[in-house]
């Protein structure tokens, strides 16, 4: 009998995984550590909204099995989003399916269109679903790189002229996990017509899509004319409306898609708890102060972050949207590595970041750094990282945070 389940052998070691133990090990220690390593927002929801879950759940008829594809007032509310968002149309009942969480429902799609051999192009440096969602499924990866540039255009064609079988489906994943990128209307333009022209699907996570800066907001794929011929697209109420923990996404788009994956969908769970699908309709049809002022705090903890790191003599590039940020290492502790790294600074400064290698080989140099703490405890992540590279000989700016 073998040692290891078959598709547990296709997996790697979860990175993210190994950090978040330490982490734990080292508050169980009784240590102060600042996690700016997982993307679990540290924000409330809308007060209107666990109202209307606690109002519901007190139904006596509100307890019983759900809908797979969602509550037909959710798919309404994720369809008017998109209209009133994007100026996209889409139809509730064929181009819409609710999701437990992005997550989930990027895993059900690919079991629901992956045959064994399958060629899929996914990014890295990638959030692990974009990849091990398609290889658990059965899928070969080929990885293509994440930055929106010509060279990942010439890295399409290539893919296109050099596997065999030829790729089926394009990840993409803007803003980026982990890496923060965006792109723009004519990125997306390009791929929908290379799409077309090589009869690949696309699937995009637009899991970020209200968490933008400096008055630059997302797009979605879908908005190009044809979009919905070739992709799906996932978004997510767990930053816009700080629900994470709620389990609420969507899937829209391409009719044939969202068929399978819904028929996938029907087989494997019965729907999202109809209160907390009722309290996403809430989000999503009532005041949306809250998306505004989520990100207006997220945008003031990336600037106090660049700012209060720069001091302490780690310089990061400002994310342009997401709650990340893509940070190289300090160039003296390069040679590290990025996971020795991420623990020599839990160990030693009581911060906790996540690092790249966990998100594909070409993550490697890097750590990702989520703003989930308030800006007083960047602040305090800042010096304790200073006093961390004074310790190892690294020369920092004269004057501290």
């Amino acid at each position: 009998m073998s040692d290891e389940f078959y598709r547990l052998s296709l997996l790697p070691p979860y990175v993210i995984a190994e950090v978040t133990a330490m982490r734990a090990a080292a508050r169980r220690e009784g240590r102060d550590v600042i996690d700016l390593g997982m993307g679990n927002p540290d924000l409330p929801p809308p007060q209107h909204v666990i109202d209307k879950l606690i109002e519901v759940a007190q139904k006596p008829d509100a307890h019983g099995y759900s809908q797979s594809k969602g509550i037909p007032g959710l798919r309404r509310a994720q369809a008017n989003y998109y209209g009133n968002r994007f100026g996209v149309t889409l139809d509730p009942e064929t181009e819409v399916v609710v999701t437990m969480g992005s997550k989930e429902g990027l895993a059900s799609l690919a079991t629901a269109i992956t045959a064994p051999g399958d060629v899929v192009l996914a990014p890295d440096p990638s959030y692990p679903i974009h990849t091990f969602g398609f290889i658990m499924a059965g899928a070969t990866i080929h990885a293509v790189p994440t930055t929106p540039d010509e060279f990942y255009f010439q890295s399409l064609e290539k893919a296109i002229a050099d596997c065999r079988p030829k790729p089926k489906v394009l990840v993409v994943n803007y803003p980026s996990n982990p890496t923060a990128e965006t792109v723009d209307l004519a990125f997306y333009e390009r791929l929908v017509a290379f799409a077309r022209e090589n009869s690949l699907y696309v699937i995009s996570d637009l899991a970020y899509s209200e968490l933008y800066y400096d008055g630059k907001p997302t797009r979605s794929i879908l908005e190009v004319p044809g979009g919905k011929d070739v992709a799906v697209e996932f978004t997510s109420l767990s930053k816009s409306y700080s629900m994470a923990g709620w389990r609420m996404g969507f899937a829209v788009g391409n009719p044939r898609l969202i068929a399978a994956m819904t028929r996938v969908k029907s087989y494997l769970d019965y729907g999202a708890f109809t209160p907390i699908q009722a309290a996403a309709c809430a989000a999503l049809n009532g005041p949306q102060d809250i998306v505004a002022e989520n990100r207006a705090r997220y945008q003031k903890r990336r600037d106090v972050m660049v700012e209060s790191f720069a001091r302490a003599g780690w310089e990061i590039p400002a994310p342009a949207a997401s709650m990340f940020a893509w940070a190289p290492l300090p160039p003296a502790l390069a040679h590290m590595g990025s996971l020795e790294f991420s623990k020599e600074l839990l160990t030693h400064a009581n911060v906790a970041v996540a690092a790249g290698i966990g998100y594909g080989p070409r993550g490697e140099g890097y750590v990702r750094i989520a703003m989930v703490e308030n800006e007083q405890r960047i602040r305090q992540a800042a010096r304790n990282i200073r006093r961390y590279f004074q310790k190892v000989g690294i020369n920092t700016p004269t004057q501290g945070d």
